[in-house]
């Protein structure tokens, strides 16, 4: 792998994480907000679902940000968004001006080509794992 596409990956994770901090961030600081704007949009259990969707964005952004256990954090930030434009964008086109799935879109397309490449050698899992298969190679 060169050191341009670990830069590259390393670049990704910072943007798409600290994206999703802020939006965290902003749902976990007034959960119940949060929570009524969930059932508003008719999310299943909606007090449920604002937790579930916080603590994903959250945990997920910091995981991405280092580069910790970043296939799982990928997959869970992915899902996330497959799940918010369906439930609350998808019905007004793609555009984010107009409510559209834009941003969901582009969070989670981002989420999950991170959660097939991996985090590069610039991340926590590249440190971990790599000291883990020297070890046991051995």
């Amino acid at each position: 792998m060169s050191i341009i596409k670990d830069l590259g990956l390393l670049i990704a994770r910072l943007l798409l994480g600290t994206i999703l901090i802020a939006h965290g961030w902003q749902k976990a600081s007034d959960i119940g907000a949060a929570q009524a704007m969930f059932e508003g949009m008719d999310a299943p259990l909606p007090n449920i679902s604002a937790i579930i969707a916080a603590a994903i964005e959250l945990g997920g952004g910091i995981a991405l940000i280092l580069g910790l256990l970043t296939p799982l954090a990928g997959a869970l930030v992915f899902l996330n968004m497959l799940g918010a434009a369906l439930i609350a964008h998808v019905g007004n086109g793609i555009l984010a001006s107009d409510g559209g799935w834009e941003l969901p879109g582009a969070i989670g397309a981002c989420a999950l080509a991170l959660a097939v490449a991996g985090p590069g050698r610039i991340a926590a899992d590249a440190f971990l794992f790599r000291s883990r298969s020297a070890s046991a190679a051995a």
